[in-house]
This record gives C-alpha cells, sequence and structure tokens, in this order.
C-alpha cells in the first residue's frame, strides 16, 4: 500500500509541477483526490504552483484539497455550499478517510456511529463498507462483532496531521520522551544490578568449586593414608614361613 501511494504521489507531484493554469490544476485535484491507492495530500501544499489557485475561482478546489487531507464527511456535508461537488469515487475516499479518522481516534466503533457518520442506512451495507473498501485496501484491520454491533480495530494507517493537531502531536510526543528517558534509567540500574547479581553468583559458584576440589584432595589424601596403613600392617603381620630340613 505504501508504495502504490508513494507511487500515485509522485505522479501528481509531477502532474502538478507541469501544470501552467488553474484549470488544469483543478482538474488535476480532482483527478488525485479520487485516486483509489492516494490517501495523503499534504505534500501537495508545500508545491508553489497550488498558489496560483488562490487568486482564481478555482480556490475553492484548495478547499477541497484540505478536506481530504484533514476532513470526514460530515466536514463536506456541513460545507457542501461552498466546495465542489464530489464525483462518485471522491464521495467513496472521503468516506474511506472518515472511518480512518475515527479508528485512528477509538478502539470500538458502534456501528450506530459509523452509520450515521457515512450515510449507511443498514448493518449489512456497512459491513460491506468496510470489508471492501476499508480492511482490503489496507487502511484498517480490526474485527467485525455482530454481538456488540460494532467494530473492533485492531490498526489504522496514518491520515495527513492538521496544523490544528501539531501542538496535541508535539505534546503527545514530548511526554512519551520524557516516559522514554525514564524507562531507560530504570533499565539501566537494572542492568548495572544484573551484572551484579552475576558477579556474586560467579564468586559463589568459584568458591564452591573450590571447597569441593579441597574436599576431593582431603578425600584422596585420607584414602592414599589409610591404604599405606593397611598395607603396612598387612606386610607387619605377616607370619613367618618355617624352614624345614630334610636329612
Amino acid at each position: 500500500m505504501e508504495q502504490m501511494q508513494s507511487q500515485a504521489m509522485e505522479h501528481f507531484v509531477i502532474k502538478t509541477i507541469s501544470s501552467f493554469s488553474a484549470n488544469v490544476l483543478a482538474s488535476v485535484l480532482v483527478e488525485a483526490t479520487s485516486h483509489r491507492n492516494l490517501f495523503i495530500f499534504s505534500d501537495f501544499f508545500s508545491l508553489s504552483s497550488l498558489q496560483q489557485l488562490k487568486a482564481t475561482e478555482n480556490c475553492v478546489y484548495l478547499d477541497m484539497l484540505q478536506l481530504f487531507a484533514y476532513g470526514t464527511w460530515s466536514d463536506y456535508k456541513n460545507n457542501a455550499g461552498r466546495l465542489p461537488q464530489l464525483m462518485p469515487d471522491q464521495i467513496l475516499k472521503l468516506k474511506q478517510l472518515t472511518v480512518l479518522t475515527l479508528a485512528s481516534t477509538y478502539e470500538v466503533l458502534p456501528y450506530d456511529q459509523l452509520m450515521q457518520e457515512l450515510d449507511v442506512t443498514n448493518v449489512s451495507e456497512l459491513q460491506d463498507f468496510l470489508i471492501d473498501e476499508c480492511m482490503y485496501s489496507g487502511l484498517v484491520r480490526g474485527k467485525l462483532d455482530h454481538l456488540r454491533q460494532c467494530f473492533v480495530v485492531q490498526f489504522a494507517a496514518c491520515r495527513d496531521l492538521s496544523p490544528a493537531n501539531l501542538g496535541s502531536m508535539i505534546q503527545t510526543l514530548s511526554n512519551w520522551l520524557s516516559a522514554s528517558e525514564i524507562l531507560l534509567v530504570v533499565l539501566q540500574e537494572e542492568i548495572i544490578l544484573t551484572d551484579a547479581r552475576d558477579e556474586i553468583e560467579k564468586l559463589k559458584k568459584k568458591c564452591v568449586e573450590q571447597n569441593l576440589q579441597e574436599v576431593k584432595n582431603n578425600l584422596v589424601k585420607a584414602g592414599v593414608d589409610i591404604w599405606n596403613q593397611e598395607d603396612n600392617e598387612g606386610r607387619c603381620r605377616q607370619p613367618k614361613r618355617k624352614r624345614h630340613i630334610t636329612f
């Protein structure tokens, strides 16, 4: 999915840079927001060629681009009067992005909420949309819970980060960094303690081995002494043989 999205983005960036009229630029943006493999659009905002749309009647296509970068289907319905009318493929794309936004925010999505957000009239239609247009495309992964009537999110791809959410994202990353630094200190202390315990265990093992070897040596020495003592006693107690003289 990421490779196809990267290729699509590169294609439309080149087309945008090569466009020399506001009408052509507007057409490129419609094509890009309709493309089945493109779900990230913030790269377009860094292109200076788009600035020529601001002073024309096609400036609404910049608003449309922002909608696809950061918005949802509800945002479009609330602002449809000042936005271009969407094509069927764009409507599908925006509803996919709506599911992606919700899945990135909540772990459990009730069917009632999804049907309201997507303008879907029944559960069967909603389930088909989640499976065919969201899970098969790689946007989300999850489980359709028929008993609880909800979608349990297991994975959600990333969307463009809205400038309005940049502050909270920075704060979240700062908190994560602080927590990581604390965890790193704790892990380093655990490593030091583990190394110390390991050295102690090595010393204990060496001491036990030395004591065992000393015991073995003593046993061997004691065994030799006993053997020598028995041998000497045996030789001392051996009766002398009588000599017989024959005439």
